[in-house]
């Protein structure tokens, strides 16, 4: 195959996508339809039995558990006590709530696995409150949005899970290899807030006894449990992923249940959201499952691998080239598509220049994160616009997030030089 034909295939995948089709749609359209094209009627005989075996995997059935777990922390008001804990201890801080932000985002991603339920969860929270206390609508939505991307970073994350089955890594491994960087990135944000947005809380500052801020520590203590339950049954050894996940529920449930707040109908409404959700993002890689197989059939990799290597390209000059791509990408695509249509070929081409596929699904996540939040498809930006009560402008969203793009952009390009924040815990807990 040549490199025309692969890029003939790409752009028709972005031109159906920019036409309005679903992501789904436009994927299993070319890559069924090429597939035939290109080889016959061998190929789509052998798809359905690649879609089945690939999915039908004990960690697939993570992705509607985790959904599930994120679903009963929202609905349980876990988040909500979650948010007011943190307050008391970080509005005296310069920037006030905005830290309140980035850290409650943090901490919720360390139990939902997903940016757009961070964003709308912790800004339905957070907005009337620092409405209330004049914070700037800039600063304050771009926290948010920002805050929000922490979701597929900080394990437990879907698009770890995703990028797993689709690079055929482990999970186990991106997990620990997103933990540090999640965590430094959250701390970058609120470094920017203590230097940028120094001024934001000075009205919203108060002083608040010793004794009360002890006292909202115990609304900590359910999302860390989980977190904990989770994260320490993976590295311990005692559970996989996907059993880690279903551990998770059970806890979950029975800190609702604790809480006085686990009913029918709480738990059907949690139930139906992650299977709609849950349902959207497994058409989409199956869809990207199928593509999977007329890229490996027709020679594709192979014939990108050769085109590129024709450029003579290191590693560091390959990873600033996909930085550029990425972030253009992002600008029309939202994060999840851009993962499945992208990893594929992206994952065996930056393998031959010896980029470690667990370092790559980090960036990749960042650089899915910079998606979130890039105009005009960010979807961070326009769920964080939908829950505003104001009617202001898009333009104060996307303004407010641009500084935070620019700060995942130049973090993505200090782990590039030292991998070691993204490799340190994960060859520490295989023991290499």
């Amino acid at each position: 195959m040549s490199i025309g034909i692969v890029g003939i295939g790409f752009s028709a995948m972005l031109v159906l996508m920019l036409l309005g089709l679903p992501v789904a749609v436009a994927i299993v359209a070319v890559g069924a339809v090429g597939g035939f094209l290109l080889s016959g009627s061998p190929i789509l005989d052998m798809m359905g039995g690649v879609v089945w075996t690939s999915l039908n995997s004990p960690s697939i059935l993570a992705i509607p558990l985790f959904m599930l777990l994120g679903e009963l922390l929202l609905r349980g008001g876990i988040a909500d006590k979650m948010f007011d804990a943190l307050a008391v201890w970080l509005n005296r801080l310069p920037g006030g709530l905005l830290h309140t932000n980035i850290a409650t985002c943090a901490l919720f991603s360390a139990t939902s696995g997903s940016s757009v339920a961070t964003a709308a969860t912790v800004g339905t929270i957070s907005l009337p409150a620092l409405e209330s206390r004049g914070y700037p609508r800039r600063a304050s939505l771009g926290s948010l949005a920002a805050g929000g991307t922490l979701g597929i970073l900080i394990p437990p994350s879907i698009n770890l899970l995703v990028y797993g089955s689709l690079a055929n890594t482990s999970v186990g491994q991106l997990f620990a290899a997103g933990l540090i960087p999640g965590l430094l990135l959250a701390l970058l944000f609120s470094v920017y807030i203590l230097i940028f947005e120094s001024q934001s809380g000075e009205r919203a500052v108060e002083s608040i006894p010793l004794s009360v801020k002890l006292a909202h520590l115990r609304y900590l203590f359910p999302p860390l449990l989980v977190f904990g339950v989770v994260m320490g049954s993976i590295y311990g050894g005692l559970a996989t992923p996907t059993e880690s996940a279903a551990l998770g529920v059970v806890i979950a449930l029975a800190i609702v249940w604790a809480g006085g707040r686990l009913s029918r109908e709480l738990l059907a409404s949690c139930v139906m959201q992650a299977a709609r959700t849950t349902g959207m993002t497994v058409i989409v890689l199956s869809c990207a499952l199928l593509l999977n197989v007329t890229i490996s059939m027709t020679g594709a990799t192979q014939a990108v691998t050769q085109w590129v290597a024709t450029f003579q390209l290191d590693q560091v000059s390959l990873i600033l080239v996909l930085i550029v791509f990425y972030v253009i990408l992002g600008m029309f695509m939202d994060a999840m598509s851009m993962l499945v249509l992208t990893v594929p070929i992206a994952v065996p081409l930056v393998i031959t220049v010896g980029v470690d596929p667990i370092w790559f699904g980090i960036f990749i996540v960042l650089m899915c994160e910079v998606a979130l939040i890039t105009p005009p498809v960010g979807m961070n930006l326009f769920v964080v616009q939908g829950i505003r009560r104001d009617g202001g402008s898009f333009a104060d969203v996307v303004w407010g997030s641009l500084p935070y793009a620019a700060i995942m952009i130049g973090f993505t390009v200090l782990l590039l030089f030292l991998p070691q924040i993204v490799m340190w815990l994960p060859n520490m807990l295989a023991g290499r």
